[in-house]
């Protein structure tokens, strides 16, 4: 039987592709199914909305319930579905904080002397006991760095405070929650 794992992550398709192989490994390990695909929905921005993993099932509930047990152990976002025409249940237990780095209306020189890739590094290494995965994108004004974490948005929002406040190139970024 055909479900779709709908993921509440904003993935670039090889971020979702390493969650699919893993889901796959354990389907196929388990004699439970397959992923046979996925698919990513975009904002006419160009930003991720979400993603989807397709997943064949044998028609077994048990292979159901070992999926949803695995899903919860891999750590997936809050708001995603498992889901097809006769089933859908809510899953997920992390948070995702998205940081918006402002990338036109800083001075020439902050620019010139700091780099987003730094951004990424320092939260993720502040964040590093709770973060289970990551993504980004480049827009045309900003580029998103996104991380799913262990524990509340608020939380990891108030680890990461001091190093935002300090590093140049977060002047003028927006945190939000995304999952």
């Amino acid at each position: 039987m055909f479900y779709t794992l709908q993921l509440n992550a904003k993935l670039q398709p090889f971020h979702r592709h390493d969650l699919e192989d893993l889901i796959d490994e354990f389907l196929s390990e388990e004699g439970l199914g397959s992923t046979s695909g996925g698919g990513t929905l975009m904002s006419k921005e160009g930003e991720i909305e979400y993603c989807d993993i397709e997943i064949e099932l044998n028609n077994t509930f048990q292979a159901v319930e070992k999926l949803l047990q695995k899903l919860e152990e891999v750590g997936i976002p809050k708001g995603s579905k498992l889901y097809n025409e006769d089933f859908s249940q809510e899953v997920g237990t992390l948070e995702g904080l998205a940081i918006y780095v402002n990338g036109t209306d800083l001075p020439k020189e902050v620019y010139e002397t700091s780099d987003v890739n730094v951004v990424f590094d320092s939260v993720s290494e502040i964040l590093k006991d709770v973060l289970v995965f990551t993504s980004y994108h480049e827009g045309s004004n900003d580029t998103a760095l996104y991380f799913y974490v262990k524990r509340s948005f608020m939380e990891a929002k108030e680890q990461i405070k001091d190093f935002i406040a300090s590093y140049p190139l977060c002047e003028k970024c927006r945190i939000i929650q995304i999952a």
